[in-house]
């Protein structure tokens, strides 16, 4: 599926373009190719980082107990034994 796309000028540094060019020429891909490739992969880094950071934020909010166990698993599992008519 082909996606609109819109041109952008990026200034990069004669050291950078002869890297670019020499791995273009080697893969057999476009300049463009390869730097819309490289930020996607930043872009997806960063936000599997974001998560990382909003998982660690939660434990740290709600840490585990010392003995190791979950406190919400233990939470939900005493809301259903509670719920149990015995």
């Amino acid at each position: 599926m082909l996606m609109a796309r819109t041109q952008t000028l990026v200034q990069l540094s004669d050291e950078l373009i002869a890297l670019l060019d020499h791995r273009a020429a080697r893969l057999r891909r476009s300049r463009s190719d390869l730097i819309r490739e490289a930020l996607e992969s930043f872009l997806a880094a960063d936000a599997e980082a974001e998560v990382s950071r909003q998982i660690i934020a939660g434990y740290e909010r709600i840490p585990q107990g010392d003995d190791g166990l979950d406190p919400w698993s233990e939470r939900a599992a005493g809301d259903l034994i509670g719920e149990e008519p015995w």
